[in-house]
């Protein structure tokens, strides 16, 4: 078996080297010309996927990059990989899916298997992508060539060796298509689970993310009503998780980041807006959660007034621009809205991250691109907001420093004496 992996990012990279390190061919193909550069020469570009292990596949003739996508013509299975974002009006962008389909259909040959991972809604694999890849090839889906939807799960950080055992959930257009996706992913996965459908297995990825976004608005918002009434929160949610049976903890932060949770419940409630559908629930939560960036700015704002600061020509530091602890993925992550709303209110901001030395261009936060991470050292500045909670600042002695240091991550053992818990 020979696959494409399409769209070499935080999803198709460890994607592809799982398959080339379970014996299967992989021709990766992107857009980037530098990503397809260095994987060609062994090296990664993504901080938790090793260069030895690139460089290892690499060796042994299991993959290759390009951004020509007429050699997707020589494989047996396509997987994408693209992303999938919202516009500006916080509605699905199908652009880099559907621009992919175009790429691909010309070079599409009868019994290929063609598979969407990217995070969508609904009837995108069997509508918009099927008819982007049926015009482009003459073929028919579920007929001529196969056609599946199976969710990402990847979870940047985690070791490579338990990723193989996170189950893979399968829908097809048609049992056969659902058969030939099956039989693709089990020599990289321990488990594969079939759904009834490409809808079924689309459905699944915004319930698993949603899961996340509406428990996580719930102690966001408990973080606050607790906060009023001189409640600890993180001591409710240590004490509460010590029942065995019906309580699952989730824990606040200062915003949702990462590609996954800030946007995918949008998707499902644009979708349900063509049905007539209200999604009240999944909405609020989206608020509760966009809102806590703001509320940290308050809590910041006001522990600088205390001390005679106003937030006007103040200097910040920001601990952590990943949205996630010891990785190097920076995608929505709350730092930037928090960099945003700090520089709004006239104050000067630096950043630490020993994960993310420099700010890469990416889709959004354009204003940002250049910038690099800061010494980590209370020296110049007159307050510190922890934002991710990397190893580093777990296991740093914050207590000589003597500026106030705002945390809201709950990370910090060795405390200053101007803590600020949010």
């Amino acid at each position: 078996m020979k696959v494409a992996i399409v769209g070499l990012g935080y999803v198709g990279l460890p994607l592809a080297l799982r398959f080339a390190q379970a014996g299967v061919s992989v021709l990766g193909l992107d857009i980037d010309e530098a990503k397809c550069a260095s994987l060609n020469a062994g090296r990664s570009y993504i901080g938790h996927v090793s260069s030895a292990a690139i460089a290892e596949v690499r060796a042994a003739g299991r993959l290759e990059a390009t951004t020509d996508f007429t050699q997707a013509a020589t494989v047996d299975a396509i997987l994408i990989c693209v992303p999938t974002p919202l516009n500006k009006k916080h509605e699905p962008d199908l652009g880099y899916v559907l621009g992919t389909g175009r790429s691909l259909a010309p070079h599409l040959r009868a019994g290929q298997l063609v598979v969407l991972e990217s995070t969508t809604y609904p009837g995108t694999t069997d509508t918009e992508l099927r008819t982007v890849l049926e015009h482009g090839s003459g073929l028919v889906a579920g007929r001529d060539f196969y056609l599946a939807y199976s969710p990402e799960r990847e979870d940047p950080g985690r070791d490579p060796d338990e990723a193989r055992r996170i189950p893979k959930v399968v829908g097809g257009l048609t049992a056969e298509c659902r058969a030939r996706a099956v039989a693709c992913y089990a020599p990289v996965v321990e488990r594969v689970v079939p759904v009834s459908s490409c809808r079924a297995a689309e459905a699944t990825k915004l319930l698993e993310n949603i899961f996340r976004s509406v428990n996580i608005a719930l102690v966001n918002e408990l973080k606050i009503v607790y906060s009023a009434m001189g409640i600890d929160v993180w001591e409710v949610i240590e004490a509460a998780r010590t029942k065995p049976f019906g309580f699952m903890p989730f824990y606040p932060g200062p915003g949702l980041g990462g590609h996954c949770i800030p946007i995918d419940p949008f998707y499902l409630a644009w979708k349900a807006r063509e049905y007539g559908q209200p999604t009240k629930f999944i909405e609020l939560a989206g608020e509760i959660n966009a809102a806590m960036p703001a509320y940290v700015a308050d809590c910041v704002e006001k522990t600088l007034a205390a001390r005679g600061l106003p937030m006007s020509g103040a200097r910040i530091l920001l601990l952590g621009l990943a949205y996630k602890a010891d990785v190097d993925d920076d995608r929505e992550s709350p730092a930037y809205a928090l960099m945003h709303l700090f520089e709004e209110r006239g104050a000067t901001v630096a950043y630490h991250d020993p994960f993310v030395p420099n700010i890469r261009l990416t889709r959004d936060h354009l204003q940002y691109v250049g910038r690099s991470s800061v010494a980590l050292t209370p020296a110049g500045h007159d307050l510190a907001v922890l934002v991710t909670a990397h190893t580093e600042f777990h296991q740093f002695d914050f207590s000589q420093w003597t500026i106030p240091l705002v945390d809201t991550r709950n990370c910090v053992v060795r405390r200053p004496a101007a803590y600020v818990r949010t």
